[in-house]
């Protein structure tokens, strides 16, 4: 059994347990349909032998009630409130109220670990030992089976997703299991997706602060590119090159989620990166018939932003600055913010903006966002991939207006 319901029972008249057994069957029967019908759920395992302690106090009865289950959590707790619907045991009135349920994996886990405790002492007395070594161990081994499956996909997990305000994102259950093992319990896997990632995963990351916490391989760089594409991701931290997060020391798990970066500015460096990359490449020179229309594209943009001078001053101040600066539909200026915060700050004005301009990455992210607030025009250093543009949104690089 996964569970123990343990209930309170008070009888206005003296009952025996044969009574209150009745009394709990023939009272819930069919309340919720036959799937949750105790009997049912006896003769198939899924819950136990009700157990039932009475003592007589005066002309009451009083006790406990006991109910073990090999429900899931959401089962047990229904089950539960279903025992407190019972209200009267033969004539008389009758209250139950559930005091506790309690987990018995994580009593075996106590039983496991109190054990391992005198076995240790044992070892000591006996033999000279590495006291240290075998506590890390033992901690390690019960971090290990904490691990749970979470959402409808099952998906491998720490037990702290839901409670924990920032989750991490990882590739796979070896990765959750070695997280695990040097204490971090917020995480959880992809497992199975592949590059597809589970809805359970998107929705999180729209509630939580979210860390993706990738291998430093050619995989770790399509799965980031899928969760940029579907998540709200906040923070990006990679395994060092070509070592997986499965297989690193507590020592290295912690340097890099301290060097995790937030997303824009981690795009921004990787923009800037490829970019550097290409000028140190020959490009071959397009033929005059290609370069034509390219140039008379730009000369239509540039005559179709029709940018207030101050603003196209501001635009040459911006470059390599890694600053953000926000307008309103009458040029004037809104707010100026680092390009790691653009996008929780746009989230907090709470007018309509028209105008953004900032020096890094234009993303899908950003151009989402800034739908959302009717801005019309984004100007940035780089344009990435985006997938849907708003057909009323403008979106240039400083290339196009300069």
């Amino acid at each position: 059994m996964k569970y123990l319901i343990k209930a309170r029972i008070e009888v206005d008249g003296i009952v025996e347990k044969p009574d209150v057994i009745g009394a709990i069957f023939g009272q819930t029967e069919g309340l919720l349909g036959e799937e949750y019908d105790l009997r049912e759920l006896q003769d198939k395992g899924r819950i136990g032998r009700i157990q039932v302690e009475l003592k007589t106090v005066g002309s009451r009865s009083i006790g406990e009630v006991i109910v073990p289950s090999n429900l899931d959590r959401v089962e047990t707790a229904l089950l539960a409130a279903l025992l407190e619907a019972v209200d009267r045991v033969g004539p008389y009135p009758a209250k139950i109220r559930v005091e506790e349920i309690v987990d018995l994996r994580v009593e075996k886990i106590k039983k496991v670990i109190n054990r391992a405790k005198e076995i240790l002492q044992k070892m000591i007395h006996e033999k000279g030992v590495d006291i240290k070594e075998i506590m890390d161990q033992i901690v390690k081994d019960v971090r290990s089976a904490e691990i749970i499956k979470y959402g409808p996909e099952g998906l491998p997990a720490g037990p702290d997703v839901d409670k924990a305000d920032t989750i991490i994102i990882v590739e796979g259950r070896a990765d959750v299991i070695n997280m695990l093992k040097y204490g971090y319990r917020n995480v959880i896997a992809i497992e199975g997706a592949g590059t597809k990632i589970p809805e359970t995963v998107i929705k999180l990351s729209k509630e939580k602060t979210t860390i993706a916490f990738l291998d430093g391989d050619r995989g770790g760089d399509l799965i980031l590119k899928e969760l940029l594409r579907f998540a709200d991701i906040d923070y990006i931290a990679r395994a060092p090159p070509g070592k997986e997060v499965e297989e690193l020391t507590g020592k290295e798990i912690a340097k890099a989620l301290k060097n995790a970066v937030p997303v824009e500015q981690y795009l921004t460096d990787r923009e800037r990166k490829t970019r550097l990359e290409h000028e140190k490449t020959p490009v071959q020179r397009r033929t005059h018939e290609e370069k034509k229309p390219r140039t008379e594209a730009k000369k239509e943009v540039r005559v179709h932003i029709a940018l207030p001078q101050h603003v196209l001053e501001d635009v040459k101040k911006l470059v390599g600055t890694l600053q953000a600066k926000i307008y309103d539909k009458n040029w004037k200026l809104i707010k100026e913010v680092p390009v790691a915060k653009l996008v929780d700050e746009i989230s907090k004005i709470n007018k309509d903006i028209y105008t953004i301009v900032f020096d890094g990455v234009i993303t899908q992210r950003l151009v989402d966002v800034a739908a959302s607030k009717n801005a019309k025009i984004i100007i940035g250093a780089r344009i990435g991939g985006l997938m849907k543009r708003p057909v009323d949104m403008h979106i240039y690089s400083f290339d196009e207006i300069k």
